[in-house]
């Protein structure tokens, strides 16, 4: 397979239930293109069939590829597989597909031309769907907090679709130091020191009940990774 135009990275952990149905919407989607793609499913530490059920696919799939880490934690799955992939554009996408597949085209060109493309709940014309108030409140108060201390401006960094331009990717993750759930806010960081473009897609988004993200438990821990963030900042580990 030639340099593909996209690679699409799932991070997978626990997710026997969603993961089928996901892969096959993600196939579909793929097939239905004009571009050279690639999908690279990376598992870590699942206690469920998650490995089982993507090995057995990506077999059956031209372009799907399986990473398997002992290691925990969504940051070092992304990680893994933005540098494993080789696409010219590189996105991440949840297992639940809680952003439908069709809006990735928004992402990359000739729809959108930016060194990075983030999903936001936030932006003038998205829309949430199912999404209970609590879990609302809680998920602005938490961003509240990011844009004060780590990334002004920026309505919803949480959002797990994000895209970048490969080489952007390669030079980002590759400064990455966080392996759980803050390690976009480093890698925005990043770019922004590094001033790197930054593009807010508002996208229809639907709730899933089987989140295991809390924004109210994870706020204090959030808090500890972006003090990290500014001190490795201040350290100079990532010039």
């Amino acid at each position: 397979m030639p340099t593909p135009i996209l690679s699409l990275i799932i991070p997978a952990f626990n997710e026997e239930k969603r993961l089928p149905d996901s892969l096959h919407q993600v196939h579909d989607f793929i097939r239905g293109q004009e571009y050279t793609a690639e999908v690279v499913i990376v598992e870590n530490g699942s206690t469920d069939n998650t490995l089982a059920i993507a090995e057995e696919f990506s077999a059956a799939h031209e372009n799907f590829t399986v990473h398997h880490l002992e290691q925990r934690g969504k940051g070092i799955a992304v990680h893994t597989g933005m540098l494993a992939s080789k696409g010219e554009y590189r996105m991440m996408l949840d297992a639940d597909l809680s952003m439908p597949v069709d809006q990735i085209n928004r992402f990359i060109p000739p729809a959108l031309n930016a060194d990075i493309a983030i999903a936001s709940r936030e932006a003038r014309g998205a829309v949430r769907y199912n999404e209970p108030n609590y879990r609302h409140i809680g998920g602005r108060l938490v961003n509240t907090m990011i844009r004060v201390l780590a990334l002004p401006g920026l309505q919803d960094t949480q959002c797990g679709f994000k895209c970048f331009r490969g080489v952007v990717a390669e030079e980002l993750f590759g400064k990455q130091t966080l392996n759980g759930w803050a390690f976009d806010i480093e890698v925005l960081y990043i770019a922004r020191l590094r001033s790197y473009s930054i593009v807010e897609i508002p996208i229809p988004w639907y709730y899933r009940r089987q989140s295991r993200l809390n924004p109210l438990r994870d706020a204090f821990r959030m808090f500890l990774d972006i003090m990290r963030i500014r001190s490795n900042a201040k350290k100079g580990l990532y010039t």
